[in-house]
């Protein structure tokens, strides 16, 4: 089947600005990938754990109008989580999250096509050893995805949290990692010997975001970078999830997800990846012109690539 399954938190950022709160958002970044596909035409299920109160109807209402299928049993949390999102000057976000972390959902796809995870899903007890279960179970039929998007807040013990990660690396297929998250995991190296580091023990591909600086990524063919559209920025929520979200459509695109197409992938040129690297880096420009995570969809990204 030509779907993913996309597997994490889904919450409500209360974004403030100079002391006042200036608005309410469905996001998480797990669910961002999950709608940023499913806004991409791709087909999505999405295993979360969200309350069935007035906030999680939100999540629910704004999935679906993605084209989004919730999973079975993803409502059973107590009350939905919320992260506080603090924006400076700049439009940048610090978060202050209130999150109970479970995984109890049954999916239903069989055979994924795809399977994403990644941030507080994969640090957060009791939620993250059964994320990690699922990669095992899934990675015989699905290209595995994941984007640590550390979060030191919700991180109780750095060394567990730090294991956890570069296990998860181990399994994936596809890795993409901020420069904050690089030198949360390792202050000693650059992020190009970390991103090295990492292809070497298992990934086909390792993306790294640097903001204004653009990105850049690594395969076994050797590395490539572009540059950041250059646009007016409102804020930075959901940035790098509009990326995570670009990369994976790219490569659907080109028909190396899955895993028979495991060995495929792992054969990508340079040329190829920059024009991955290049689709990620739209998707993430068109999210930080609009205000919190409002990843675009086909016709927007569509009408930025030809301007």
């Amino acid at each position: 089947m030509s779907r993913a399954l996309v597997i994490g938190e889904a919450l409500i950022d209360i974004v403030e600005r100079d002391g006042n709160v200036v608005g309410e958002y469905v996001g998480g970044s797990a669910l961002n990938v999950a709608v940023g596909l499913g806004r991409l035409g791709r087909d999505v299920d999405f295993l979360t754990h969200i309350a069935d109160d007035d906030r999680g109807k939100l999540i629910v209402e704004y999935v679906e109008r993605s084209g989004v299928q919730l999973v079975s049993g993803s409502r059973n949390a107590r009350r939905t989580p919320t992260a506080m999102a603090t924006l400076d000057a700049a439009g940048s976000a610090h978060y202050q999250f209130d999150i109970d972390w479970q995984l109890s959902g049954t999916p239903e796809v069989a055979t994924p096509l795809l399977v994403h995870t990644g941030s507080i899903a994969t640090v957060l007890e009791p939620g993250c050893r059964a994320a990690a279960s699922l990669l095992d179970a899934y990675r015989m039929s699905a290209t595995i995805s994941f984007d640590p998007n550390i979060r030191p807040d919700v991180i109780r013990d750095d060394d567990i949290a730090r294991g956890r990660i570069d296990r998860l690396i181990e399994r994936a297929d596809i890795v993409k990692a901020s420069e904050d998250d690089l030198r949360w995991m390792d202050p000693r190296h650059s992020p190009e010997q970390i991103a090295r580091a990492w292809l070497e023990v298992g990934p086909s591909i390792v993306a790294v975001t640097s903001g204004e600086g653009g990105a850049f990524a690594v395969c076994r063919a050797g590395s490539v970078s572009v540059p950041a559209r250059s646009v007016q920025v409102v804020d930075t929520v959901g940035a790098g999830d509009a990326f995570m979200t670009g990369l994976l459509d790219a490569l659907w695109s080109l028909g190396l997800l899955g895993a028979d197409r495991r060995r495929d992938l792992s054969r990508i040129g340079t040329e190829s990846l920059e024009g991955v690297l290049r689709s990620a880096a739209l998707s993430a420009a068109l999210t930080v012109a609009r205000p919190g995570a409002d990843l675009p969809d086909r016709a927007a990204r569509d009408a930025a690539a030809q301007s």
